[in-house]
């Protein structure tokens, strides 16, 4: 992947998402029910990362300051059945909308900060 500036192009090899939240282990608890999975790496007692897709990761860092302040969208393919194991875990979602001139599906749910993750499905 590379970015085109101003006469430069920089090659980007992963984009990294950070969240900072108020509580580590609370949040990782949370993310770990948000992904379905526990995280892939604790690097250091305050971080913990995801690794979702090639050149995509996504971190939680305890940074009580910054939290709640974070929007995040991932793209993805089964939002109902996403939903449906979300409110499983008890994570509320809004109901999902059309967005991007009826091109895309879209549903929001805030992680226990605030921080605002939302979930995006090609509209079919």
């Amino acid at each position: 992947m590379s970015i085109v500036g101003t006469g430069d192009t920089m090659a980007i090899n992963a984009v990294l998402a950070v969240i900072p939240v108020a509580e580590i282990e609370d949040a990782c608890a949370w993310y770990t029910s948000f992904f379905g999975r526990p995280p892939d790496q604790r690097p250091m007692d305050s971080l913990a990362e995801w690794h979702l897709a090639d050149g995509g990761v996504v971190q939680i860092f305890q940074d009580p300051a910054k939290s709640g302040r974070t929007t995040v969208n991932f793209s993805i393919n089964d939002l109902d059945d996403r939903v449906t194991a979300l409110t499983a875990h008890g994570i509320t979602t809004t109901d999902p909308v059309i967005v991007s001139s009826g091109r895309q599906r879209l549903i929001t749910c805030p992680d226990p900060d605030g921080n605002q993750l939302g979930l995006l499905e090609p509209a079919t």
